[in-house]
């Protein structure tokens, strides 16, 4: 495959978010009842729509979490990424030696979305190149933030390669028909590779396996 296009995810791909907003997620559940390990959080929340993560919640509990759990939760999360985001390690030197375009496909808002890539130092590599299912309306597992990233982007899909590290994420990319590279972690490595994602597990590898 000649790849043209990287459409990377964001959490868990370029910044190492993930564990901060689980972390956070588990514990003002937890308030009301929930229990979850955080490696089964990574399994069962990550790379979905957050209203999906609540209902999931929800069910468990059998009762509405409050109104204010929503802006509460955005609230503390963003104070912990302002001051813990870190981008993934290997993603830098990765970004600098493309020579084709990329650009970040998140389920993310885009302000979530530009406040982790500035703390993480990388914003000025996706200025014009970062696309929200929030702009679209359309989440993982759906595939169309993957295909409007493509469409923005200039390329047709069998030009593109995904990279994800959720298994909503993967699904989506397949849904798409994009060949995808799962970013495999220790807690997600089965759930990616069912989906059908070839795995990775620093960026060092994945130059090598895509020739980029």
């Amino acid at each position: 495959m000649n790849v043209k296009c990287i459409i990377f995810d964001c959490d868990g791909v370029l910044v190492d978010t993930e564990k901060i907003g689980n972390g956070i997620l588990l514990e003002m559940a937890a308030e009301h009842g929930f229990e979850m390990k955080l490696e089964d959080a990574y399994r069962d929340f990550n790379g979905r729509n957050l209203k999906e993560c609540f209902l999931h919640i929800e069910d468990a509990i059998a009762k509405k979490l409050p109104e204010s759990f929503e802006n509460e939760y955005r609230q503390r999360s963003f104070e912990a990424f302002r001051t813990q985001v870190k981008p993934m390690e290997g993603i830098v030197s990765f970004l600098n030696s493309l020579k084709i375009p990329y650009c970040v496909a998140s389920s993310g808002p885009v302000d979530k979305i530009r406040l982790n890539l500035e703390v993480a130092g990388l914003l000025d590599k996706f200025e014009n190149k970062i696309f929200s299912s929030y702009d679209i309306k359309s989440w993982k597992p759906d595939p169309g933030i993957f295909l409007h990233a493509a469409k923005e982007m200039g390329f047709e899909v069998q030009d593109c390669i995904v990279v994800e590290d959720s298994k909503a994420g993967v699904m989506a990319g397949k849904a798409g028909g994009f060949k995808v590279y799962g970013f495999a972690n220790g807690y997600n490595d089965t759930d990616l590779e069912t989906e059908g994602a070839v795995l990775f597990r620093n960026y060092e590898e994945l130059a090598e396996m895509v020739g980029v």
